[in-house]
């Protein structure tokens, strides 16, 4: 299964997460070879951090874990997607149910359309 991913020259692979029962994009992150297999084989969402360089357990920090209900694989095998039950109802450290909480205005301006579900300092405890 894992021979049929095509990873790119660093080794990753874009990883969407959709609500399972809603549709909607939570999130885009990155997977590895081994965040894949962990991935698969746990029904948790595992992804890779490029800016921590090491594996990342989604809801490791902040408990809103997304448990797999399903995965697939585009044509190109070039991009996973993973149906998810968002634990939570946040998917975003910025505090929101998504990532995709801006939205392009006629005026060329990005505006956030999305509220705070719960404040980052009340999530992270750092």
């Amino acid at each position: 299964m894992i021979n049929s991913l095509k990873f790119d020259e660093s080794g990753l692979i874009p990883a969407i997460a959709q609500d399972a029962e809603t549709g909607q994009v939570l999130m885009v992150a990155w997977m590895n070879a081994e965040a894949f297999e962990e991935t698969a084989a746990t029904k948790r969402a595992t992804y890779y951090s490029r800016s921590r360089q090491r594996l990342w357990r989604k809801g490791e920090e902040s408990g809103h874990v997304q448990h797999v209900k399903e995965i697939r694989l585009d044509c190109d095998a070039d991009v996973v997607l993973l149906s998810v039950e968002q634990v939570g109802g946040i998917a975003c450290h910025t505090g929101r149910a998504h990532c995709f909480y801006r939205k392009l205005t006629e005026d060329g301006e990005w505006e956030d359309v999305e509220s705070v579900i719960k404040a980052p300092d009340e999530i992270y405890q750092r």
